[in-house]
């Protein structure tokens, strides 16, 4: 199997993107899988998910971290950290990352250079699994990542704003596949959904209108798990594997593989 490179991108924030790459990639190593998170996003939210605060601000100071790794042009694997977990390990993010538009500006073929630092793990096949965290933002470092990736998932809150900004974010995809022809929309994934709210029926309905665009079928309702186990520094599963939301995770990963294995 050759590396599969996933990015989780939305430009609305609070979508439930960091949650969603956290845990879909713990499930996919419990499922036998070598899986390397990238955290993308200046709030370093996927990075304190998997590590302590600070362990994440002594990446940050120490220049181990997908900042240092991108300006310098370096390769990543010099940038990775293992976690406490069997088959999975990260490159963590740091503060410095709210100059990455700046940074990048200047330099030459700049739509292309985290593409250029994953080249040699990809080429190795050392992972099966790269997953991208990305930033709520539709600029120059999401279209770096989108052109390093073979596949966006998008995750969608299920509110009354869940779905604003979506058309913009459809956009910019369409933009980048023309830079980078080989990237698919896998999905989107809705999140932080109340079955009892007709928001989330008119979420749901909206995208399965949606010409093109797949829904997947595996939602991750509300859980106050959630919250806890980011507050804990955890996968939901770790934290308390019987949650709901522990479950409605490994489904939608299931699912994912499914799609991929195409």
């Amino acid at each position: 199997m050759k590396t599969t490179t996933i990015c989780f991108a939305n430009n609305k924030g609070g979508s439930g993107k960091s949650t969603t790459c956290c845990n879909v990639g713990f499930e996919l190593s419990k499922m036998g899988y070598k899986v390397l998170l990238i955290d993308g996003d200046m709030q370093m939210n996927l990075s304190l998910s998997l590590f302590s605060e600070d362990e994440v601000l002594e990446c940050a100071q120490n220049g181990n971290n997908i900042y240092t790794a991108v300006t310098r042009g370096d390769d990543i694997k010099n940038y990775i950290t293992s976690t406490k977990y069997q088959n999975l390990d990260a490159v963590l993010s740091s503060s410095l990352m709210s100059n990455i538009e700046f940074d990048l500006f200047s330099k030459w073929q700049r739509e292309f250079i985290l593409k250029n630092s994953l080249k040699a793990v990809k080429d190795s096949g050392e992972y099966d699994f790269i997953l991208m965290d990305a930033p709520p933002t539709l600029g120059g470092w999401v279209m770096n990542m989108l052109c390093a990736a073979d596949y966006l998932i998008i995750p969608v809150e299920a509110s009354p704003w869940g779905l604003f900004g979506l058309a913009n974010m459809f956009e910019f995809f369409a933009t980048v596949k023309q830079i980078n022809p080989d990237i698919s929309l896998l999905g989107v994934a809705v999140t932080k959904v109340d079955t009892r709210k007709n928001y989330f029926k008119q979420t749901v309905e909206a995208l399965q209108n949606t010409d093109g665009v797949h829904t997947f079928q595996n939602y991750i309702r509300t859980d106050s798990s959630i919250e806890w186990a980011q507050d804990a520094s955890l996968p939901v599963a770790v934290y308390k594997p019987s949650a709901r939301s522990a479950k409605e995770y490994k489904a939608l990963t299931q699912e994912v593989v499914s799609l991929v294995s195409r």
